[in-house]
């Protein structure tokens, strides 16, 4: 699974990365996206890879991803009650099995697809520059320290 989190706004920006950006539901800064590590993916994430920082998350991340910031349609925060209505026993259940690719998000319509986020502890580096000096493009498995920043 590869996270996605969208650093720069939408000022001047293309018209194609622009609508890249909506189709991978970023639609303001700091929010997040969790996706599939598959080639279309991938091309979407090559083209808006100036404006996001990308890697891929592990599970434990993505767990607490999901309890601090998962949200449902209709009743808010994700809590145990509401993943009951979603189908399953509790939070790290549905985490597993997203995080396995045994459901998508797709198979859980109420369940938002993105996380909105806080800004990260002690900002960004640079919202200009390539990771290790600034904040964009490919973070590998640091990704974690940064949502875990953010959260």
């Amino acid at each position: 699974m590869i996270a996605i989190v969208r650093v720069r706004g939408t000022v001047n920006v293309r018209r194609d990365v622009a609508e890249t950006l909506k189709r991978l539901n970023l639609k303001k800064p700091n929010h997040c996206v969790v996706v599939p590590e598959t080639k279309p993916y991938l091309g979407m994430i090559q083209k808006v890879k100036d404006y996001v920082a990308y890697g891929s998350i592990d599970l434990e991340t993505f767990k607490k991803l999901l309890k601090r910031r998962g949200e449902v349609k209709g009743l808010g925060r994700l809590s145990e009650e509401n993943v009951k209505t979603l189908g399953f026993n509790s939070i790290d259940e549905l985490a597993e099995a997203l995080y396995s690719g045994k459901i998508s998000f797709k198979d859980v319509p109420q369940l938002k697809r993105f996380f909105r986020l806080r800004p990260p502890s002690k900002g960004y580096k640079s919202v200009k520059k390539p990771y290790p000096e600034g904040a964009l493009g490919n973070w590998g498995s640091n990704i974690s320290s940064l949502i875990n920043r953010m959260l």
